[in-house]
């Protein structure tokens, strides 16, 4: 078949070298080859007719589905990227993707779609909330034939319909039990985080698998947001004042344990003097009084007496009867 291509390609370049072989009368064997070069125009142009569908591209990052016209369904091993070979007349090939993609849900129109495709969910106490949500998500591979077969559409009408669903779903499952002030504050990461784990649950079957979840922006009543705000500040004035209570019951402690500690320091000391003058008043006897004046007398007796002498007892000296 490539010899017959190249013999006709070569026979047209021949006939542009040499025109007039190919104009009646110009030529011995004119009107020969023109019915040579119709003839293998005829055959090119099967050729490519034949050929062509007869090859197929798959784009790297995405693998390809084959679909069997005859009744077979879809082939359950996709093609990866390259070039493959196909029976045109009896198999179909649908390409997915399987880099990551990104699915937005907002209200706004400037970003995902130009919809309002707003999460609506219900909180545990009834209210109402809107999210914007983004989830990154992949496809298996091997698991999308079996995509295709259950959904039989594209990945962004799987994306905007069962994906959608199911995110719904599981923030339904998750902020239903949760009070509006906890999602908003303290549990916010815990949110999202078991809302992406219920959610890969349910896409894990169809070889969906959850990259990432974002939980974009809470819109709650006013009227709730208000009371909400409220009750912030007033637990926040309700903490400083707490706070300005703790420091000053420390402070007063503080105080009261320095001035126990100065008056449990007096008593030590008053109890220490008063020791000290109990045992030096022990201590003084008329023998150890007289002991001590007999050491200091020098041995004269007074100049000028206003009376009798005086009588000295030293020690070991008996009273005179």
């Amino acid at each position: 078949m490539a010899t017959s291509i190249d013999s006709t390609l070569e026979g047209l370049r021949s006939s542009m070298r040499n025109p007039l072989n190919s104009i009646p009368g110009g030529g011995g064997d004119g009107s020969d080859k023109i019915k040579k070069l119709a003839g293998a125009f005829v055959v090119l142009l099967v050729l490519l007719f034949l050929v062509r569908p007869s090859v197929t591209y798959v784009e790297p990052g995405h693998v390809g589905i084959v679909i069997h016209r005859g009744g077979g369904g879809v082939d359950p091993t996709p093609l990866g990227p390259g070039i493959h070979l196909r029976n045109p007349l009896m198999t179909q090939i649908q390409e997915y993707p399987t880099f990551m993609q990104t699915l937005v849900l907002t209200r706004e129109n400037t970003e995902g779609s130009p919809n309002n495709d707003e999460i609506n969910v219900n909180s545990v106490e009834g209210q109402p909330l809107s999210l914007d949500v983004s989830m990154s998500f992949e496809l298996r591979g091997d698991k999308v034939p079996a995509l295709y077969q259950t959904f039989r559409t594209d990945v962004e009408t799987i994306a905007h319909g069962y994906i959608r669903q199911a995110i719904r779903q599981s923030l339904q499952e998750v902020v239903g039990n949760e009070e509006i002030a906890a999602i908003l504050g303290p549990k916010k990461a815990e949110v999202v985080t078991r809302t992406q784990a219920n959610l890969q649950k349910r896409l894990d079957p169809y070889g969906i698998d959850v990259r990432q979840f974002t939980l974009n922006e809470f819109r709650a009543p006013k009227a709730v947001m208000d009371a909400i705000s409220l009750k912030n500040v007033m637990q926040q004035q309700a903490l400083t004042a707490q706070n300005e209570l703790q420091k000053n019951t420390f402070q007063a402690q503080g105080d009261s344990i320095k001035a126990a500690g100065r008056a449990k320091a007096i008593t030590a000391e008053a109890e220490a003097q008063a020791r000290a003058n109990e045992l030096l008043s022990k201590s003084i006897t008329n023998t150890l009084v007289q002991y001590e004046m007999a050491k200091r007398w020098n041995g004269q007796m007074p100049q000028v007496t206003g009376g009798a002498m005086p009588m000295l007892q030293l020690p070991g000296a008996k009273n005179p009867e």
